[in-house]
């Protein structure tokens, strides 16, 4: 009887987010915002706003307009972002040495994201990082449905709700602490590994992969 043929391994993909994790977005959004004040005279603290990055910009906008408006004032923000936005953000430490570690590996890049998809597009291009696939407008769980759709087993992330999406595509969950939790917040959180930036990543990973 011929040989069974052998089953070929899935390749690695890693997932990152992008706010807070590759990029540190903040003086862009901030921006964003305050333009987005200045034209619709509506009062924005764009201040508190870039401390709670993470859940989706409908839920943030819900906080400063009446439900009636959101969803002019969300499609009007998008369009400001990038007149805004691209030009002040810019990669958070260690992003470029986390993605060619990736690829050291022979593994793909995936951009899961909060992140409206065409602007995520935009900020990877102005940064220099290039993704293998990216996927935008995703949140927690959401996050982690695709997360398992292409076969991510690793998860790098800043927010609590990176940790929900990681687990709910049963990929490891690696949080930095580079956004608004702390080391300690996102070990209790559930975090598998909890690095204080994505420059420890490339040992990290080396580390990881020689042990499985």
């Amino acid at each position: 009887m011929p040989a069974t043929p052998a089953t070929a391994p899935a390749p690695l993909t890693v997932g990152f987010d992008l706010d807070m994790t590759l990029l540190d977005t903040r003086p862009g959004i901030h921006a964003t915002y305050r333009a987005l004040s200045a034209e619709t005279g509506t009062p924005i603290d764009a201040d508190l706003v870039v401390t709670r990055l993470g859940p989706p910009l409908l839920d943030e906008i819900r906080n400063w307009f009446p439900e009636d408006e959101t969803e002019r004032a969300v499609t009007r923000y998008r369009e400001l972002y990038r007149d805004h936005a691209f030009a002040p953000t810019v990669p958070l430490p260690g992003a470029h040495a986390a993605v060619e570690a990736v690829r050291a590996h022979g593994g793909r890049v995936a951009v899961i994201t909060g992140k409206y998809e065409p602007n995520a597009h935009l900020h990877l291009e102005h940064a220099g990082l290039t993704a293998d696939i990216v996927i935008g407008d995703l949140w927690a769980e959401t996050k982690g449905e695709a997360l398992r759709a292409h076969g991510a087993s690793i998860y790098v992330g800043d927010h609590l709700g990176d940790i929900v999406g990681a687990r709910h595509a049963d990929a490891l969950a690696v949080a930095v602490a580079t956004g608004p939790y702390g080391a300690d917040e996102l070990r209790e959180a559930g975090a598998d590994v909890v690095l204080a930036d994505l420059t420890g990543f490339p040992e990290w990973l080396d580390r990881h992969l020689g042990a499985n």
